[in-house]
């Protein structure tokens, strides 16, 4: 395997079921163990990549931070680390802050299943010049691209084209580690295994744990999630679970 994504560990908004996509909140305390332990599988496999990518999101950040530490005891081993907004979580406009369970309460399940999983479905669009308007945060004022205020997953695939095509050409020179989020890991693996619009819906990606792929050459392999099974469809389930209302 020369490919592995991580999700970003629980942050604290994951932990509160709040939309996040662009908000830059942290690790809740959980996600700082899962991001521990991901690295901790990871050198027991003796994955050491020699590139880190990662978004601009403190989230995704920290948790590569805390995976490379458990990786590289020895501190003269030279990494590259690259962050790039596209690997960015998708933005949930509006929908930004808002609890998921009550969204879904307010709108109803299946519109709020449309707006976390449809392919085409965008969100409320966030208002320019409020709160969460990516045009006001200095992060992406040097960016010469405009800044998403809603998108779909469709979008989502159509901006992680061009950094995916950059981390599959950097796996011909040797293993590549991308922390990234839900969203713009459910976009690159839709490319990469072909994904249909429809089957995406349904595919959940859990927080900590590596997903791992082999490329050689143009054949794409993909190995799975790595780490216990049990665990692994736990995390899965409760992902799904998120706007789920319980009678």
């Amino acid at each position: 395997m020369n490919l592995i994504f991580v999700r970003h560990g629980q942050s604290d908004w994951n932990k509160l079921n709040k939309f996040t996509g662009w908000v830059d909140v942290g690790l809740s305390k959980r996600g700082e163990t899962e991001a521990i332990e991901a690295g901790n599988l990871l050198s027991s496999l003796g994955f050491l990549p020699y590139v880190c990518y990662s978004s601009f999101l403190k989230r995704s950040i920290d948790t590569a931070s805390l995976v490379l530490e458990q990786l590289f005891i020895d501190k003269s081993h030279e990494l590259d680390r690259i962050k790039a907004w596209q690997l960015n979580e998708r933005h949930y406009g509006a929908l930004q802050g808002l609890d998921k369970l009550e969204t879904a309460k307010k709108f109803g399940e299946d519109q709020v299943l449309k707006w976390r999983r449809g392919y085409k479905v965008k969100p409320p669009l966030v208002e320019l010049g409020t709160e969460f308007d990516p045009t006001l945060d200095s992060k992406y004022k040097d960016l010469a691209e405009d800044m998403p205020l809603g998108e779909s997953l469709e979008d989502v695939v159509f901006r992680v084209k061009g950094i995916l095509s950059e981390i599959i050409n950097a796996t011909q020179d040797g293993k590549v580690l991308v922390v990234a989020h839900g969203n713009s890991i459910r976009a690159m693996i839709k490319i990469l295994q072909n994904i249909s619009d429809e089957e995406i819906v349904d595919i959940n990606i859990p927080t900590g744990i590596p997903l791992a792929f082999n490329i050689n050459d143009d054949k794409i392999t993909r190995i799975g999630y790595l780490g216990d099974k049990d665990k692994i469809q736990k995390l899965e389930d409760e992902v799904k679970q998120q706007s789920r209302v319980k009678e």
